[in-house]
């Protein structure tokens, strides 16, 4: 099924609204974290408001709160966590999201991330019994990673499991799934889920106006950054290895390690951890960055060597945005922003040598950091501005509300 291109801007409330009805369309975020809608979903968010919809975010409220009510939207804190819950957590929070379907009858919800997306598709089951009244889903599947690519003997058992609830809650005929890689796409096609509800917008897009090209750093040193949670599956220990090797070697570079530890993640590092790694001569570990612009004005090449697929890492389409060039794992989403000889290089993950040489080619030519810098820019500029990627997302919108609307 092919969604309707929108040239113009929607007038939602005329055009969806019941004849004499006052109440806008309600569209409602399910976000595990409110710093990721704030990061991620906002571009989204803004165009629906824009276009008419009341927003309502529903989220674990922590730093965030007062922007996401600047911005005029809804705000409706959840008691969960990414990980953790157990049993009774998972059950409490269940509960606690279809309480909260039903009170606010929204006629859209999208649940961002394979938490939200699970949790969120059984509580929308026990909130409206009737398929009829029920609200249009919309499950964005920000990358399936670890849980499908990983070979360990856990992962291959949890995997048919997550396989099934993945069914459960996102091939409904009734619902939509927005995939950003052509990798999750065949693996949620693989586990059943219809392929023509599945839609693919590649990435949360990207604010070229804040995000300009900066020129090359001018040091005898390379700087390479590698913006992320410190977690083990971005490879931070890899890219640590890979820059002690080349220092090793007599090359002139070094490592800016920028982002926060994340305790929910059972892979992140710790704080000591990450200080322990600053004892190396040329690694430093900034925390988290307000703002990442001041990392790759430091900066003139991006790394990221995650270990397991992403969706579309956010932090290479900034630093490609930046006209810098990245060296990356050759994973699903890396892939998508990293075209390689052209916008950056890909190494093979856990590959420390690979990942030093590839780095390594770019430390010792300028021209071609510069020439992939500029391509990058072009890439995000065609393919993944924030305007092309809310203008897609509200395509789907557009779909789900007409296909809500027809079949009441």
């Amino acid at each position: 099924m092919a969604l309707p291109v929108i040239t113009e801007p929607l007038n939602l409330p005329r055009r969806f609204a019941a004849p004499g009805a006052a109440r806008r369309p309600k569209l409602l975020f399910l976000v595990t974290e409110d710093w990721y809608f704030c990061s991620h979903r906002l571009p989204a968010a803004r165009a629906a408001r824009a276009a008419g919809f009341d927003v309502v975010v529903a989220a674990r409220v922590r730093a965030h709160g007062d922007q996401i009510c600047d911005e005029g939207f809804g705000l409706r804190p959840i008691g969960w966590r990414r990980r953790g819950d157990g049993l009774v957590g998972a059950a409490r929070a269940i509960s606690e999201i279809a309480e909260l379907y039903r009170a606010e009858q929204p006629d859209l919800v999208h649940h961002i991330a394979l938490k939200p997306v699970l949790f969120g598709g059984i509580a929308l089951r026990r909130a409206f019994p009737a398929a009829e009244r029920a609200p249009v889903a919309i499950d964005s599947i920000m990358g399936l990673g670890s849980r499908f690519s990983a070979v360990s003997f856990a992962a291959r058992l949890r995997r048919p499991s997550l396989g099934i609830a993945l069914r459960l809650a996102a091939a409904r005929e009734r619902g939509w799934v927005i995939v950003q890689n052509p990798e999750d796409r065949d693996a949620l096609i693989t586990l059943g889920v219809a392929p023509r509800r599945i839609v693919m917008i590649r990435g949360s897009g990207v604010d070229c106006n804040h995000f300009r090209p900066l020129l090359d750093p001018d040091s005898t040193t390379v700087t390479v950054a590698l913006v992320s949670r410190m977690l083990r599956d971005k490879g931070v220990l890899d890219a640590v290895a890979a820059i002690r090797l080349l220092r090793g070697r007599g090359l002139p570079v070094e490592l800016l390690l920028a982002g926060p530890t994340d305790p929910d993640n059972r892979g992140s590092l710790t704080a000591e951890t990450l200080i322990s790694l600053t004892t190396n001569p040329g690694i430093e570990w900034l925390g988290a960055v307000a703002d990442v612009r001041a990392v790759w004005r430091r900066a003139g090449i991006a790394v990221l060597p995650s270990t397991y697929g992403e969706g579309v890492p956010k932090a290479l389409l900034e630093a490609a945005a930046c006209a810098r060039p990245i060296v990356a794992s050759d994973v699903p989403g890396c892939r998508e922003v990293v075209r390689p000889g052209e916008t950056g290089l890909l190494a093979a993950p856990r590959d420390v040598n690979g990942l030093a040489g590839a780095i390594a080619a770019l430390v010792g030519d300028p021209l071609r950091r510069k020439t992939m810098g500029r391509a990058g820019r072009a890439l995000v500029e065609r393919e993944f501005a924030e305007d092309i990627v809310a203008r897609e997302t509200l395509t789907v919108y557009d779909t789900a509300l007409r296909e809500r609307v027809a079949r009441r």
